[in-house]
């Protein structure tokens, strides 16, 4: 599950400096590569004994927005001195440093590692999945302290690109921002998802052979699932349901609501389902975000 702040990025309150952290393999690349497409200053692996001026330097300037990537790699690191060091500038007063963090699963870093043929950094002289368990132990007081933490084993890089957007952007845009979510159940929930639906009640087209090879997005397919006699009934309840919670969540200072959609496969129902309630939902004037996790996978 991933952990996002309440309260959206105020470009207009003051600077702000992210300290981007996590496990190697996790996506610190590319979430410091979607800092810098977004307009922030972005620098890499400043050593901790430099780092406390730049925090320094970047509340007095103003108007500023620097990413910082901090890990294992940088030069002095110290999970304790840097949870200090955030500690000590917001006793001063200044609340625009967040810590975010990056993790995932052991065996898929493992895998990662594997495909790209790169070493861990602290697996140098010995096998991935030891570099892998000594960096979580290093790491651990920093994932326990983050502001944000965001887990990316089932998330794409579009995916991943998409929450940083919804954080981070510089752009004026609606207090709450939406994806809507499309997934297998066979696949696992996906770990960033705050609300979730099962739709396998719906009628299956998967065993009709003319619907199978389709998806949800292909109107015939559409069209089979607009028939079961639930179909609308849900749709309906679904929306009034939304009409009432994202409202509230908006009022509650929430950000960013994903909204997960799953069927047996992730091809059919929950395609043509979350096609439907993501139209709805932007017909309704927020910024939402399409996502078909499983769409091009093989399943029921």
């Amino acid at each position: 599950m991933n952990d996002l702040p309440e309260t959206p990025l105020d470009p207009e309150t003051g600077p702000c400096l992210v300290l981007v952290t996590g496990l190697s393999g996790a996506g610190k690349t590319t979430a410091l590569k979607q800092f810098e497409d977004l307009g922030w200053d972005v620098a890499d692996n400043i050593p901790l004994s430099l780092l406390s001026g730049l925090v320094a330097e970047i509340a007095r300037q103003g108007g500023q927005n620097v990413a910082v990537g901090v890990d294992s790699r940088t030069f002095g690191f110290s999970a304790e001195v840097l949870h200090s060091l955030i500690e000590e500038h917001r006793s001063q007063g200044n609340n625009r440093v967040r810590l975010l963090f990056l993790e995932c699963d052991e065996g898929v870093l493992q895998r990662r590692f594997t495909e790209t043929r790169r070493r861990h950094p602290l697996a140098t002289d010995r096998p991935v999945a030891d570099g892998i368990k000594r960096e979580k132990i290093l790491l651990k007081r920093l994932k326990e302290k983050a502001d944000i933490l965001i887990d990316s084993t089932l998330l794409s890089l579009p995916e991943l690109r998409q929450i940083l957007i919804g954080q981070f952007s510089l752009e004026d845009q609606p207090a709450l921002s939406t994806t809507v979510v499309s997934f297998s159940f066979k696949k696992g929930v996906p770990r960033e998802a705050d609300l979730v639906f099962d739709v396998r009640f719906l009628q299956n087209p998967y065993y009709d052979l003319t619907l199978r090879p389709g998806t949800g997005q292909d109107q015939p397919v559409a069209d089979f699932v607009g028939q079961d006699a639930a179909f609308e009934p849900f749709m309906d309840q679904l929306e009034k349901m939304l009409d009432l919670l994202l409202p509230r969540y908006q009022a509650e200072g929430k950000s960013y609501l994903t909204i997960a959609i799953g069927c047996t496969g992730g091809r059919h129902r929950s395609v043509c389902v979350a096609e439907n309630i993501h139209d709805r939902i932007e017909r309704k004037g927020y910024f939402t975000h399409l996502v078909h996790r499983d769409m091009e996978k093989s399943g029921l």
